[in-house]
């Protein structure tokens, strides 16, 4: 599984909209949409939207809610 669908797996149990995300990380909507399309993140960014949806980036998103691994 590439990040980017990691990400959108852990979005959508979190409830979180990318321009919710957008908004939580200042960004544009576009800019989210671009990096997800390229699967194209830096691990500091990983941070910033695990944190911005509720979970923490550990190589993986890790439920704050839960503590399990989304998968």
């Amino acid at each position: 599984m590439s990040m980017a669908q990691v990400i959108r797996a852990a979005m959508k149990k979190q409830g979180v909209t990318v321009s919710q995300l957008s908004r939580q990380l200042g960004c544009t909507t576009q800019n989210i949409s671009g990096k997800m399309r390229r699967d194209n993140f830096r691990e500091s960014e990983l941070q910033e939207i695990a944190a911005a949806i509720g979970c923490r980036f550990e190589g993986r998103f890790i439920s704050e809610e839960t503590g399990k691994p989304v998968e």
